[in-house]
């Protein structure tokens, strides 16, 4: 039985949800594999043009599996880092993906979670949800998932939860950023993933991939001569590009770009 249900809901709309809700979502190597793989998949498919991150049952994930985590305690230096490496590359492959993702959170999210919750464009979660980064207090680190939540949550606040590895509520995830969203109930949150898909669905699916190449590249760079000219060959580009030009097209003729009708003629 897949650990990783993989179904389009709805016309360019992939979900990628977590189906071990007995264990809480708990992931092993089995989990990560068919996760890359359903990203890999997706990353290749013109037709899905927004991912869903979500789980079945109470928890959205409870981090590593424990028999997992056993298995690993007698493995060598060598395999560990194989292991590691497997966890890496997900989160690597997610926090890259050139479609947008969503996060739909509810329960528990623990450990390798708010990685997972880290590496999406957007994330929701309901009130009762609960976070921790909970590494150390078996001996470990949150080494693989630290790039993407420090990134996140930012650097004080990740000193605090790397090292005390406290439970904190969804309001505060939400101010320190780690969530954009969080809502009383599961029906609300089913709403604001809708309200979010409802958003990007309208809008041209290679510009908001240049959108996300884009900010990745402003941030790392200084403000300069040369940003400034990057950034102006950057638009050129776009508004002479295929999707640019029918874009401008479709708003100075009033009418829905291509992309939007080739949504309407696939749900018909």
């Amino acid at each position: 039985m897949p650990l990783v249900l993989a179904e389009q809901k709805q016309p360019g709309v992939l979900w990628l949800t977590l189906n071990r809700p007995e264990k809480h979502n708990a992931f092993n190597d089995q989990v990560i594999s068919e996760l890359i793989a359903h990203l890999d998949s997706a990353e290749s498919n013109p037709a899905v043009r927004v991912l869903v991150l979500a789980s079945e049952g109470a928890s959205f994930s409870a981090g590593a599996d424990v028999h997992w985590m056993r298995s690993m305690k007698d493995a060598s230096y060598e395999e560990n880092i194989y292991d590691a490496l497997q966890l890496a590359t997900l989160l690597y492959r997610l926090n890259h993906c050139s479609k947008p993702t969503i996060c739909r959170v509810q329960g528990a999210a623990f450990g390798g979670a708010v990685g997972l919750v880290s590496c999406c464009d957007m994330a929701v979660a309901v009130e009762s949800a609960t976070f921790a980064l909970s590494e150390v207090k078996i001996g470990l680190i949150p080494a693989t998932i630290s790039p993407y939540v420090v990134r996140a949550m930012g650097e004080r606040n990740a000193r605090r939860f790397f090292q005390t590895a406290e439970t904190f509520t969804a309001e505060r995830a939400n101010a320190m950023r780690l969530l954009h969203e969080v809502v009383e109930d599961e029906q609300a949150l089913d709403d604001q993933v809708l309200a979010w898909i409802t958003a990007l669905l309208a809008n041209g699916p290679i510009a908001m991939s240049e959108s996300r190449q884009l900010i990745a590249d402003v941030v790392a760079r200084p403000l300069s001569e040369e940003i400034v000219r990057t950034t102006s060959e950057w638009i050129a580009k776009v508004r002479v590009s295929q999707e640019g030009q029918e874009g401008l097209k479709a708003f100075l003729d009033k009418r829905p770009p291509s992309w939007q009708q080739d949504l309407n003629q696939s749900e018909e």
